[in-house]
């Protein structure tokens, strides 16, 4: 029998073996190293793999473990990064042709505090260029494929770590949400995904989207293990003046599930409702009271995000130019400079982004969209504020569908934006959420269930989910071609 854990095996199950003796860190990262390559020939998750440097550190991790040191929290525990987030090693291009070849400085703020916990950095993953995308089709590495289906995406822009983290236990997986990107890629590849609080996980060193939605965090096998690397991640950050400490929410409890009537529209799959109504269920027989609530303007929460999204990306992304940032597409005029390193550098999509952005932006235009934008993301902050006087957290779907088909929706970007509608309103609230496994459709497709908490309310939030995961076996499963079934 090996002694190295399963392929559903959470990454805190992987630290307790470790640390009882039943194989070295160097014996772990390895074993790990060689299953995330093999994965990976069928997935094409990854960018980078670290191979030399995360033997060297387990070395180190061994040689720890051997003294009379105390063990770390993360020790031994290996992680990989989205591509948009800095690592000292390896490229952080962002999937983009742009930023080819750019190597980081240093970490970025999340990566190094998870470092300093123990857990050793094995590559670095896909996403959709810029993090702009609901399906890991856009990176210039090439596409990423489901691993319940390599014929679907894995969803987006967290692609390559949703399908590590749905295909194998383990490690953990840093992606980033904007407005579901962990959260919807966790659903359609059967992972555990956690968005922080807005702030509660310093933004340093993480490739800007859109700066006032943006969040790092977790894509794992379960909600302990997205709870062990956020205690880690979180926390003010100097370099990070959005970054705030947790609050103290010693003694709340989650006792009242609200039920947003208008998180469950027209468009969703019967399905993806049955499946989602079936783990409500769930939550009630555990003892939680379920109760009715309303977010009146959820119907409008998309429209309001892609005007505010892509301002924030017109802004961001203005200073890659081929003269101050990015790649140079040489010209003798320099405007022809600005116009060629732009024109090839960005692909369809973050061109697409950063017209409408600048447009909404506009002398004209501004008060006409933009600032009304922001008049509708003030209403959504207080329809959760009020929902959160009433109940503890909120339970809906994820995305209106399970996985659609790689190259399906890519020529149609506003079938695209629909994968968001039930996302988007968690990062313009600036509220956690996190979506866990629910079981699967008729074509044996992950479905997700989205638990929503208030602002700071993380750590509760992930205990109801842990609380969900321990009275159900979803989370447990994961397939990947080789492997058999979970």
């Amino acid at each position: 029998m090996s002694p190295f854990p399963t392929d559903g095996a959470t990454s805190l199950q992987y630290r307790h073996a470790l640390l009882a003796g039943d194989f070295s860190a160097v014996e772990g990262i390895g074993a790990y190293l060689e299953r995330l390559k093999a994965i990976d020939g069928q997935l094409s998750a990854l960018t980078e793999v670290f191979e030399e440097q995360a033997l060297a550190v387990a070395v180190e991790c061994d040689r720890r473990l051997a003294g009379p040191e105390a063990a770390r929290p993360l020790e031994g525990i290996p992680f990989t990064a989205k591509s948009n987030i800095a690592t000292f090693e390896g490229i952080t291009d962002a999937s983009s042709a742009i930023l080819a070849g750019y190597r980081a400085p240093e970490d970025a703020t999340a990566v190094a505090r998870l470092r300093r916990a123990g857990a050793i950095l094995v590559g670095k993953t896909r996403c959709d260029e810029f993090a702009m995308g609901s399906s890991c089709e856009t990176s210039i590495h090439g596409p990423t494929v489901n691993p319940w289906d390599h014929q679907r995406v894995p969803g987006g822009s967290s692609g390559g770590a949703a399908a590590l983290a749905g295909a194998h236990g383990w490690g953990f997986h840093l992606g980033s949400d904007t407005g579901g990107s962990i959260r919807q890629p966790a659903a359609l590849c059967g992972a555990t995904g956690h968005k922080p609080t807005y702030g509660r996980v310093s933004r340093w060193g993480l490739i800007a989207f859109g700066s006032s939605l943006d969040q790092i965090g977790p894509l794992c096998r379960d909600a302990r293990d997205a709870a062990a690397v956020l205690a880690q991640m979180e926390g003010v950050d100097p370099l990070d003046s959005t970054s705030h400490d947790p609050p103290s929410t010693a003694g709340m409890k989650t006792r009242v599930i609200g039920v947003p009537k208008e998180c469950f529209p027209e468009a969703l799959s019967p399905t993806v409702e049955a499946r989602v109504r079936e783990a409500i269920d769930s939550l009630e027989g555990m003892g939680l009271e379920i109760r009715e609530v309303s977010l009146p303007h959820t119907a409008v929460a998309n429209a309001c995000y892609y005007v505010i999204a892509t301002a924030e990306a017109s802004s961001n992304l203005a200073r890659y130019d081929g003269i101050h940032i990015g790649r140079r597409k040489e010209s003798d005029h320099l405007q022809s400079i600005y116009e060629e390193s732009r024109a090839k550098g960005f692909g369809a999509e973050v061109r697409r982004r950063i017209l409408l952005g600048t447009f909404v932006l506009s002398a004209g235009y501004q008060d006409a969209y933009y600032r009304r934008a922001l008049a509708v993301r003030d209403r959504i902050r207080e329809d959760f504020d009020r929902a959160f006087e009433e109940v503890d957290a909120l339970a809906y779907p994820v995305t209106p569908d399970t996985a659609f088909r790689v190259g399906e929706h890519i020529t149609d970007p506003l079938a695209l934006y629909a994968c968001d509608i039930l996302t988007v309103s968690v990062n313009l609230a600036g509220v956690p959420g996190v979506s866990v496994p629910c079981g699967l459709d008729p074509q044996g497709l992950p479905v997700g269930l989205q638990l929503v908490g208030p602002r700071g309310g993380d750590r509760e939030l992930l205990a109801l989910a842990r609380q969900f995961q321990e009275g159900t076996e979803h989370h447990q499963q994961v397939r990947w071609k080789g492997s058999g079934d979970a």
